[in-house]
């Protein structure tokens, strides 16, 4: 399809068409001119946008059921957006991470910020697990998974429809093999350690890529330490740290298939008599080592999105109040406490509030020593505030 065939959608006047040329993705549904005609397009349609002056901006994806009403795709609303443009989007996402790493184990495409709103794609090996979270996308699933395959070499491909974004795009939960097979779990080899990722049944696509610098900066610190890993998933700080010297480790989440595979992660290092798991509420767990008088010598709480969008954000910053809180009392003196956030609602600034308040109430001193943030293969797109979501706060608790 050409520009000349596709349809037109139109800012309002009031809207900020000046932020869109300068590279911000959106247009949200009250900036755009709707209409019998623009309400009718189908989610997922492609349509030039023009500013209130009838200027072309470019051509963007639809969604008249979004808040998000439009997201960009390419500045030149003369492009097309077939085979040999994804391809163009993947190779240039792929040429980055190869730089970055040695092995294909990463995030080959982190949405926005690689040009493709709305997907991320996660490589495992030989395996990739696409997530479209955006109508668009979802609509061009086999399209893109072709590319992707031409592109990379991978023979297996997932696609996980799973998520809260996929829910504000009126998208259905799906989960389906695209091509090849998947059953077992994947060894993924990271900062030493060795992962176990379930690409089918796992949380979102199966590992936490976000997370490995933050894994071996935590590394650094526990050689010869006692670790609690609390909020852990697959092991993901304890398994780094255990790599790295720590003495032992106590991995503690809420699901036991999560747990399953941090133990198989640590049996395949010949690491499991130095993992225990416990299985529970996070908030119960940290009430219950204390009152058990445990201490550790590096303390991790990597909880999920506690404050996912604008309207949770007062709950979710009370939230990362009370991890903090609970969590300062169970590290040794002069040991370490780290407190993330993927919560993007969340920034910097008063996520780190939240953090030294709980420490505060816990009657402990702490000195900040290192403030971490997503990994290189999560570009974060600077128009795109929600792109830098990670935050990953150390600290170093006083005697």
């Amino acid at each position: 399809m050409n520009a000349a065939s596709l349809p037109i959608i139109r800012l309002k006047p009031s809207a900020n068409a000046r932020a869109i040329r300068h590279g911000f993705p959106w247009a949200y549904d009250n900036e755009i001119v709707t209409d019998r005609r623009t309400r009718a397009l189908a989610p997922g349609s492609i349509a030039v946008l023009e500013d209130a002056n009838r200027a072309p901006l470019g051509l963007a994806a639809v969604n008249p059921g979004s808040r998000i009403f439009c997201r960009m795709l390419d500045r030149d609303p003369e492009a097309e957006i077939d085979a040999a443009w994804f391809e163009a989007r993947l190779a240039a996402a792929l040429a980055h991470r190869e730089r970055l790493h040695d092995a294909p184990f990463y995030r080959l495409v982190h949405a926005e910020a690689d040009g493709l709103p709305g997907v991320v794609i996660d490589r495992f090996g030989d395996t990739a697990v696409i997530q479209p979270n955006a109508a668009w996308a979802d609509a061009r699933i086999d399209l893109l998974a072709e590319a992707l395959a031409r592109v990379t070499g991978v023979g297996t491909i997932v696609m996980n429809g799973t998520g809260r974004a996929r829910g504000l795009e009126g998208l259905t939960e799906e989960t389906r093999l695209i091509r090849g097979e998947a059953g077992a779990p994947i060894p993924v080899p990271m900062n030493g350690a060795t992962y176990m990722a379930d690409v089918t049944g796992g949380q979102k696509t199966g590992l936490f890529y976000d997370q490995r610098p933050n894994h071996a900066f935590a590394a650094r610190l526990a050689q010869g330490a006692a670790v609690l890993d609390v909020f852990s998933h697959v092991g993901g700080f304890a398994l780094a740290c255990l790599a790295a010297g720590a003495e032992r480790a106590l991995a503690v989440d809420g699901s036991e298939p999560a747990l399953a595979l941090a133990r198989e992660g640590a049996e395949r290092m010949g690491m499991e008599s130095r993992l225990e798991t416990r299985r529970g509420d996070a908030f119960a767990a940290l009430e219950a080592l204390a009152g058990e008088e445990a201490r550790f010598g590096v303390v991790i709480c990597d909880p999920p999105a506690f404050a996912p969008s604008k309207p949770a954000l007062e709950k979710g910053l009370r939230a990362y109040e009370r991890v903090a809180r609970l969590a300062a009392p169970l590290v040794a003196p002069g040991g370490y406490l780290v407190l993330c956030s993927c919560s993007h609602a969340a920034d910097l600034d008063r996520f780190r509030a939240a953090c030294q308040r709980g420490i505060g109430r816990a009657g402990r001193s702490a000195q900040l020593v290192h403030t971490g943030f997503a990994g290189p293969d999560h570009p974060l797109m600077p128009q795109l505030a929600e792109s830098g979501y990670l935050k990953a706060l150390f600290y170093r608790l006083l005697p």
